[in-house]
């Protein structure tokens, strides 16, 4: 390079040319003189400033030109340089055409836009307003006019639908035009330069964009309003006239027209309708009828707010700070006078922009305040949001304090004196980080199975809530801080879950008691403690998830990386059944969390209250407003608005395989989303008579009895060989005999009511279907005669394999029970896999081959030998067949709430 030409000189400013300057003394090329501007309050340009250090001739010229002549004493110290080219990466000068010719391979000019389109200062605004498809730079060579010089190199990017100057600069023109203009130089060096002449056509010239003539024009569609306002933001700013003042928008974005929009209205003049202030921002409307939302606003003075808090922006009482905050303001007052060196003082009232500050001095002040209080994570828009000193100080104290300005938790809860306890339980929806009513306040009562009476009232969501939801949902994920925070610290929200799960889970268990039946101590070893152990360990996945990178088979040179990325999918929909209502909710919504998606779940009607008490003590874990979302009702009304949303892109369902089905085909006809599927069991247990018996008994007894029989994995059908028949069933009726049946709160209660009085019925209908089909019933097979919803543990034998019982799952306390032929294990096998059924299964034996043999033989998701119930947050949870598909548990159940990305890059 350095054989071709000797030296350059670097004619710009900013960042932007400060690293063009570094790159090209990487390259190894003399810069003979740099010129930008002048100090400004006493500070170096960032371009200026570098070049000083390296001990590169800067000049700082305020002007170059007078009277459009070029001044002879700027232009001689300029010539003295030698330079040979002029590389010029930012200039807001006017340079003299006698310094742009002057060097032997001229001057060569950065523009943030495909000349000849957009010529102009304000070209990315334009490209912006336009609504442009393609947007991008070009490093052209200068002559006398106006942009106009022939191109030399251009690069393009996608204009994504929300892009503002600030993200697309960002994201290409500041990073991809560092390296254009160096590529540029490498091209001259080479020799191989082109020198495109600019096309008259297509070529654009709508002049700067100044505030004045930003004025938003009403009358227009709202993906026009809406590039108006991107095309502007940050710099002029768009506005429009607002409760008689001037009011400048900020981060607008399109919406989806048909979600439904809750907020007060704002009359803006010449708007076809009324704005929408709402918890996401102000919801805006085109003449077309169509949507867009904007997040910030910006008042005359300066003053900058969310747009949620229009009508709230002048409520927040000032905070009394205590000694050690007083000091802290006073450290601050010292660093804004620092930074504000034409201030004389800093007083409350003084504004930090209005006093001088700029982009770079937020960016300063934001690492100085993380300097001298590590716990205040303050980000630029803080500071852009409360201009004052009196206003920043008040932002800053609140967030040391954990208040950050949000609104406090308010839970409006039935409380209840039981088990040695007061118990608090929301009851409401869970909406976007707060506790709503229904739509039209409906509501419905949840029934304590132990005695048939009412807990409390819950509200009763309708489809515009689940809409509200999914919306609160997409927000989170696309917008929202959860889509920004690292896995770690996803981890580590989810672990401070988990702790707040066990400081609570004496009320979680007694709630889950009383809400579904379950034993209390059951509860609070399974129902909740699994539930913890769940999220502790998908806690610890967070930030595991990981790609890998794939040798493809390319012509050669192979000069290609592929890799694997694992992303999360988006909102997922969650919906659990009535049997383990929080453990239902853990396995799923814990791995659905760990890979980073949202949730909307829905639990089951008869059984909502553990889930919106999680829904509490997932906000007072810090999860972020919208990622976390309760929504308690039908099955047929939230769960199909569910299956048939469009922008929920998984649904994760654990429940019958006739409903099963019907979600499956829901979600394929809507916009075939991702399903995950856990439905019903008819799973086997075979006994053979080399077993331990007293094992098998104590084994079997609880794989059908455990929870009630109110467990999926519940063995539907036990075969036992037929020599050892007789005592097997003498022996587990008589430990049958021995449950005691009762209050699920009483510790000495084994076994409680069933879960609903429907469920009751169907068992009490069950039974019936099996006598008259010609079973043997050996005990139980009625209800309790006691209130509440208890049933007898119930035993038959004798079944035979076109009944009914041998078929259906009972889902509740019935032990079936068949006979096989002594050393038949095939027949056994064949009778054991002759169900639609793939859930679980179970086998005891002593002899080690046959279990191996009969473990892999049997069709089903899980198979336990010698053991039952054995399931473990590690180890992945589903079915084969009607069954189900994809798994709960273990490192496959992040699988199922994400997406493989695979990304080819040539080299």
């Amino acid at each position: 390079l350095l054989d071709f030409f000797k030296s350059s000189s670097v004619i710009g400013q900013s960042v932007f040319g400060l690293e063009v300057y570094k790159e090209l003394r990487k390259e190894g090329h003399t810069i003979v003189g740099v010129f930008t501007i002048p100090d400004k309050d006493g500070k170096a340009d960032p371009l200026g400033a570098e070049a000083e250090k390296d001990g590169v001739n800067v000049f700082k010229f305020p002007r170059w030109r007078l009277k459009g002549k070029g001044i002879p004493e700027v232009v001689k110290v300029y010539k003295a340089t030698g330079a040979e080219l002029n590389v010029m990466p930012f200039c807001s000068q006017f340079i003299p055409m006698e310094v742009i010719d002057h060097p032997a391979h001229g001057s060569i000019i950065y523009h943030p836009s495909l000349l000849p389109r957009h010529r102009g200062a304000s070209a990315i605004n334009w490209t912006l307003i336009h609504g442009d498809k393609k947007g991008g730079f070009t490093v052209f060579w200068a002559d006398d006019g106006l942009d106009t010089g022939p191109i030399l190199l251009q690069r393009e990017c996608d204009v994504e639908p929300d892009d503002t100057v600030n993200t697309i600069y960002k994201r290409f023109l500041f990073p991809e035009g560092v390296k254009g203009t160096v590529d540029a130089v490498r091209l001259i060096a080479a020799g191989n330069s082109p020198k495109i002449v600019q096309p008259e056509e297509g070529a654009t010239y709508e002049g700067i964009q100044k505030k004045d003539n930003a004025k938003i024009d009403w009358n227009q569609s709202a993906q026009a309003l809406h590039n108006w306002i991107r095309g502007n933001d940050k710099v002029p700013g768009a506005w429009a006239e607002v409760d008689g003042q001037k009011v400048t928008f900020y981060g607008s974005s399109l919406v989806d027209s048909g979600a439904t929009a809750i907020g007060q209205p704002l009359e803006i003049p010449g708007a076809s309708q009324p704005g929408l202030v709402t918890k996401a921002g102000l919801v805006l409307f085109g003449n077309d009828g169509k949507t867009l939302l904007v997040k910030n606003l910006q008042f005359e003075d300066g003053k900058m707010i969310t747009a949620a808090r229009y009508f709230s922006s002048g409520s927040n009482a000032s905070v009394e700070l205590t000694e050690e905050e007083k000091a802290f303001a006073e450290q601050m007052r010292g660093v804004w006078k620092s930074i504000l060196t034409n201030v004389d003082a800093i007083e409350d009232s003084t504004d930090f922009f209005k006093s001088g500050a700029a982009s770079m001095d937020v960016v300063r002040l934001v690492e100085e305040v993380k300097l001298r209080a590590s716990g205040c994570q303050l980000q630029n828009e803080d500071v852009y949001m409360n201009t004052t000193f009196q206003d920043f100080i008040q932002m800053c104290v609140r967030k040391l304090r954990g208040e950050d300005d949000e609104e406090e938790l308010v839970v409006d809860y039935v409380r209840k004196n039981i088990n040695n306890m007061t118990i608090r339980m929301p009851h409401q929806l869970f909406i976007n980080g707060e506790f709503v009513d229904a739509e039209g306040g409906k509501t419905y009562k949840t029934i304590n199975p132990t005695d048939g009476t009412a807990i409390c009232d819950v509200s009763l969501a309708q489809a515009s809530d689940v809409d509200r939801a999914v919306a609160a949902a997409k927000e989170a994920f696309e917008e929202g801080e959860w889509g920004k925070i690292n896995p770690r610290d996803r981890g580590r929200l989810l672990y401070k879950l988990a702790d707040l799960m066990e400081e609570h889970q004496e009320e979680l268990a007694t709630i889950e008691s009383m809400d579904s039946g379950a034993v209390y101590t059951l509860a609070l070893k399974t129902h909740v403690g699994m539930s913890i152990q769940t999220f502790r360990y998908f806690a610890g996945w967070c930030d595991k998830i990981q790609g890998c990178t794939i040798p493809i088979n390319q012509a050669r040179p192979n000069r290609n990386l592929t890799f694997t990325k694992k992303e999360p999918i988006g909102v997922c929909a969650i919906v659990i059944p009535w049997n383990y209502p929080l453990m239902m909710l853990a396995w799923k919504t814990a791995a659905c969390l760990a890979a980073g998606n949202t949730v909307v779940l829905k639990p089951a009607q008869v059984t909502p209250l553990t889930a919106v008490k999680f829904a509490e003590l997932a906000a007072r874990a810090g999860f972020p407003k919208g990622v976390i979302n309760i929504l308690p009702g039908s099955g047929t009304l939230v769960g199909q608005r569910l299956s048939d949303h469009p922008d929920v892109r998984k649904l994760g369902f654990t429940g019958s395989t006739e409903i099963g089905k019907h979600i499956m085909k829901s979600c394929a006809i809507s916009n075939v989303k991702k399903v995950s599927l856990e439905l019903g069991g008819k799973s086997p247990l075979i006994i053979f008579s080399d077993c331990d018996m007293d094992k098998a008994v104590r084994m079997g007894m609880s794989a059908v009895f455990f929870n009630k029989g109110e467990n999926c994995i519940a063995a539907g059908r036990l075969f036992v060989e037929e020599n050892i028949h007789d005592q097997y069933v003498k022996r587990v009726v008589e430990e049958v005999k021995k449950l005691k049946i009762g209050d699920p709160l009483d510790r000495s209660t084994d076994h409680g009511p069933q879960n609903h009085k429907a469920h009751l019925d169907k068992l009490v209908e069950y039974c019936q279907t099996g006598v008259r089909e010609g079973a043997t019933l050996v005990c139980g097979g009625k209800q309790v005669a006691r209130p509440g919803f208890f049933f007898e543990p119930t035993i038959f034998t004798d079944v035979q394999d076109h009944m009914f019982i041998a078929i259906e799952e009972s889902f509740g306390p019935v032990m079936i029970l068949s006979k096989f032929k002594s050393g038949d294990v095939d027949e056994v096998l064949r009778r054991a896999n002759a169900t639609e059924y793939g859930l679980a299964s179970g086998v005891f034996t002593r002899d080690i081959s046959k279990a191996l043999y009969v473990s892999e033989k049997l069709n089903a998701g899980t198979v336990f030998v010698n053991t039952y119930n054995k399931t473990d947050v590690a180890a992945p949870f589903g079915g084969f067949k009607q069954s189900g598909f994809g798994k709960d548990l273990g490192q496959e159940a992040l699988n199922e709430y994400l997406k493989t990305k695979a990304v080819t890059i040539e080299y």
